[in-house]
């Protein structure tokens, strides 16, 4: 029966031991003698959906496979591998990305040097590294120096100033040796850098499992890309950018001694950048649910606050301001964080410096009724300022969001007033940026030159437009769509998956649950099974032509300058559980929660989370003649259903004292949904 296949695990997983271990484990486990602060356990288990999680169990990772010099396969890992002389290569594949340092272990016959490379893609293994440092000078490669082994094994370990963020492949090459060199490397190891405080990485305090293998996969790399992303506070991108070679010596924490900071890329920049915020932040909190690590990023870019109020649109070492979009995802990103965690000291701590950064963008409202951007910087996009869509949908937003938090703050009068510069601002977009002849949002309120995909993804994932607009904005963006994903019309050529998250998201706010997983596997689906791929993460973004130089028009170095761990990629993660299984909170801590399903052309899905508060799961099966569904959440909380249904639909509670208005059903005949108020937790079954 469906209540023993999804009530009977939930009642175990409710059962299990807290999130976090009560006192620290030894540091040996972590990076560079952190504290080991992080989850011991994962928060759900069950090897049916953690076959998918990309993590290793161990910090220490070993290659998988070896590569000739013209990258065709000779063995799996570990075997005997032997440099006889000069300008020997040999490529070793990790079978996916990982991070970290490099340690070798390994004997010599003569002096000389060994040289190791790296990169994300097969498309650019070799002698010289991916680029990273955004100069256009090569990386290059690391020497180190080989002498004469006599009975002890020689051993190298790389500087922690040299760390590879990111990368697939590690070439190693023999330099500078004589013909009669020998050398034999008997074991490469690397110790993996990211998540330094986390004891054991495969702890995830959320998950997802559904019917669709692919899917499965791609919630995974989008947390994997995320977990990759949180890295030591001192190993940022160098900055002043090098001429060549790279460092990662940078410290990003503004001296908050933090153990974790999410940085955009594994790779590179390694810097907060906080638009990429829009979408990782929720990705992370239902996904890996890293609460400590999305905290620490925000405390960085509000102690960045400028005097006048403005937040980093780059944290350190870069420090770049002047960019109201990312400005107002900070804010945003802000509002996801503590809905989630329901963290009054971490709110208490930034309020004074949270309502200066609103007063510094609506004071950017002119006379029209909108915002008027003058902080230019962006994703990426061509062209922004004066009255781009795309910064309306976030002003929207952030002033819906603002409001929200004034009203948890007991602030009445500031959460009226921006509720109705939110109400006001709605109004004024749909009706000014609207061009009904397209049915689509222009480029601003005078440009209908283009019909962009970030202002209009934005206009339904915030549901900023009108109901009768949503549909037709979503058939509108398919426009933009060829096999392999969705080409951005302000950034020709070019598939981004940071804007393509959002369209996900907001194809699923307009309840088009088979477009959105269409999308999901164009593009997600496509750079997964790209055998040039990492086969494990979310990248940046690539060309319509399907090759990996994106934004090489933008000023981007190299077509190996594209980062192939990029957590603003990770969308699908947070739309498969908060949409398709339809999981989400709706007040601090998850005190209120929705659950609202859209199955599409799936049969089975579930997902869970926590927060402080405990654990929250959901999961639903469909059959010919209707579907069950079934939640366990922490008995104190509050939760509003609104399921699928049609005329003559019977709904039978099957488990659990919470459901409360259960006769008298009232299904909304034009979107055929009905809403049911509930406590607790519960199982439900529909018959058509």
């Amino acid at each position: 029966m469906f209540v023993a296949g999804i009530l009977v695990g939930v009642a175990i997983l409710l059962s299990q031991t807290s999130l976090y271990h009560s006192s620290f484990v030894a540091a040996s486990d972590c990076w560079e003698g952190t504290a080991c602060t992080g989850p011991t356990v994962a928060a759900f288990q069950d090897s049916k959906w953690e076959k998918y999680n990309y993590s290793p169990t161990n910090r220490t990772v070993f290659p998988k496979k070896v590569l000739s010099a013209d990258k065709a396969p000779i063995a799996d890992y570990p075997l005997n591998i032997t440099f006889t002389g000069n300008n020997q290569v040999l490529i070793f594949d990790f079978g996916q990305l990982t991070g970290g340092t490099v340690q070798l272990n390994y004997t010599a016959k003569e002096v000389g040097e060994i040289g190791l490379a790296f990169s994300e893609s097969l498309n650019w293994v070799g002698e010289n590294s991916d680029f990273s440092n955004g100069s256009g000078g090569d990386d290059g490669a690391i020497l180190f120096h080989v002498a004469p082994t006599a009975e002890t094994l020689g051993f190298y370990q790389m500087p922690v100033d040299k760390i590879r963020g990111g990368f697939r492949y590690l070439t190693l090459f023999t330099k500078n040796s004589g013909s009669t060199q020998v050398v034999n490397v008997t074991e490469i190891k690397v110790v993996v850098g990211f998540a330094p405080s986390w004891p054991n990485l495969r702890a995830y305090q959320g998950y997802f499992y559904s019917n669709d293998d692919k899917l499965n996969k791609i919630w995974y790399a989008g947390a994997y890309t995320l977990q990759t992303n949180s890295v030591p506070p001192k190993t940022g991108r160098a900055f002043p950018i090098l001429g060549g070679g790279w460092e990662n010596n940078q410290s990003l924490d503004l001296g908050l001694n933090q153990p974790t900071i999410y940085v955009d890329g594994s790779k590179r920049d390694r810097t907060v950048w906080s638009g990429d915020l829009t979408v990782a932040i929720p990705s992370i909190l239902i996904s890996t649910g890293d609460f400590a690590g999305v905290k620490s990023t925000l405390l960085v870019l509000y102690k960045g606050q400028r005097a006048d109020g403005c937040l980093p649109f780059a944290g350190p070492a870069i420090n770049n301001y002047d960019s109201d979009t990312y400005h107002m995802s900070t804010l945003i990103g802000t509002h996801d964080y503590f809905i989630h965690t329901n963290e009054r000291d971490f709110l208490d701590s930034i309020w004074e410096r949270y309502v200066h950064a609103m007063d510094y963008i609506t004071k950017k409202i002119d006379g029209s009724g909108a915002l008027h951007v003058t902080g230019i910087e962006d994703w990426g996009r061509n062209g922004q300022g004066g009255h781009n869509t795309e910064a309306q949908m976030l002003l929207y937003r952030t002033l819906r969001t603002a409001s929200a938090m004034a009203r948890w703050k007991d602030e009445t009068a500031r959460s009226s007033t921006w509720w109705a510069q939110a109400d006001a601002l709605q109004v004024i977009i749909n009706t000014q940026y609207w061009d009904d002849s397209a049915g689509a949002f222009k480029e601003s309120d005078v440009d209908a030159s283009i019909h962009p995909q970030d202002g209009n993804s934005l206009a339904l994932s915030y549901s900023v437009a009108d109901a009768s607009k949503m549909s037709k904005i979503s058939s509108s963006l398919t426009k933009n769509w060829i096999e392999i994903g969705a080409v951005s019309p302000e950034l020709p050529h070019n598939i981004v998956t940071f804007i393509e998250s959002i369209e996900v998201k907001g194809h699923f706010a307009a309840r088009q649950p088979t477009r959105a997983l269409d999308l999901i596997r164009r593009s997600w689906g496509w750079y997964l099974d790209n055998p040039l791929g990492t086969g494990s993460t979310t990248i940046e973004g690539y060309r319509d032509d399907g090759t990996f130089g994106y934004r090489s028009e933008k000023g981007y170095p190299s077509f190996s300058y594209t980062s192939h761990a990029h957590g603003w990629g990770s969308g699908p993660t947070d739309a498969l559980t908060t949409y398709l299984v339809g999981l989400r909170v709706t007040e601090p801590g998850g005190s209120s929660w929705n659950l609202s399903p859209q199955f599409g052309d799936l049969k089975h899905a579930e997902a869970g989370f926590t927060t402080p508060r405990g654990k929250f799961l959901a999961a639903w099966d469909v059959k010919d003649d209707g579907y069950a569904i079934g939640w366990a959440v922490p008995e104190d909380t509050d939760g509003t259903l609104i399921l699928p249904a049609r005329g003559g639909a019977v709904f039978n509670q099957t488990n659990g004292p919470g459901i409360m208005d259960m006769m008298g059903l009232k299904i909304d005949a034009e979107m055929n949904l009905v809403t049911l108020k509930v406590k607790g937790s519960g199982d439900i079954s529909v018959k058509y």
